[in-house]
């Protein structure tokens, strides 16, 4: 590695660090325990994973979870990449590192596994019902978010993507979800 490119590291380590730390100072002044925005990221982190425990189908809980693992983990890191870009921010955190993390962990990938495991137990036509989901989730849940500063967006973003992203992470993740699911189904006999 040559001098250059040390210096840039070292200077995106150092800029990392005071960002870090300026971070850790915006969450002690405005996120903190004495705020009510703080005890509702509690409840949205809390509430759905409560829910959880007591409604999901024992029986596909490993498909579920699996499932609900996968929207988790496109949900958080566009919510991470989207916030690293400057196109919307999260002004109250449960977790001064993770902005989103009652979203991202709990409340929308369980709103969207009990959507999956409704549509299993019924038969009904589970894509259907997540553009549903997707719409109550942008076009309520985060107009709601905004009114309450729990939530801005910036540049080209508006309710129209935030629909089209939820609908792209539940695609993503039923696909994902059936191609192992269909690995499972050809498994060798032993």
């Amino acid at each position: 590695m040559d001098k250059k490119q040390m210096d840039l590291l070292h200077t995106i380590r150092t800029s990392t660090e005071n960002l870090t730390n300026l971070q850790l100072d915006y969450w002690k002044i405005y996120s903190g325990f004495t705020s009510w925005k703080f005890w509702l990221e509690i409840a949205m982190l809390v509430i759905p994973l409560i829910i959880l425990l007591l409604f999901i189908d024992r029986k596909r809980a490993l498909l579920l979870g699996f499932f609900g693992l996968n929207y988790h983990v496109w949900f958080a890191y566009t919510n991470a990449a989207g916030i690293r870009l400057g196109l919307w921010e999260y002004p109250y955190q449960l977790l001064p590192f993770l902005p989103s993390f009652p979203l991202d962990a709990s409340f929308v990938p369980i709103a969207f596994m009990l959507l999956y495991q409704w549509t299993l137990n019924r038969e009904k036509n589970v894509y259907l019902y997540s553009i549903v989901l997707s719409a109550v989730f942008a076009f309520l849940l985060k107009p709601v978010m905004v009114y309450l500063d729990l939530f801005r967006m910036f540049d080209w973003v508006n309710y129209l993507y935030l629909f089209l992203f939820y609908i792209a992470f539940f695609v993503v993740s039923m696909w994902i979800t059936n191609i192992f699911i269909r690995f499972e189904k050809k498994k060798p006999n032993n």
